[in-house]
């Protein structure tokens, strides 16, 4: 699962720089034992009304690519 991780890991570093810009921030809190990502939105983008689609477009896309095997994932603090 390490290597997992640090694709995933790898993946968010690669997305941060844009999540920045607009003053946000995610955090990998974990990878459950269904391959099910879990992040933390941090800055703006825990309040961003466009996070739902910056997940699933953005985020959950390149995850995917990075590491096919993933079944999907959430963010933790998100209602």
């Amino acid at each position: 699962m390490s290597d997992l991780k640090t694709r995933v890991e790898a993946t968010l570093d690669e997305l941060r720089p844009y999540l920045e810009a607009d003053g946000g921030d995610i955090r990998l809190v974990e990878i459950t034992e269904d391959l099910v990502v879990r992040l933390e939105l941090l800055g703006a983008c825990a309040d961003c009304s466009m996070i739902h689609m910056t997940l699933k477009g953005g985020v959950e896309s390149a995850l995917k690519k990075a590491a096919p095997e993933l079944t999907g994932i959430e963010a933790v603090n998100l209602a």
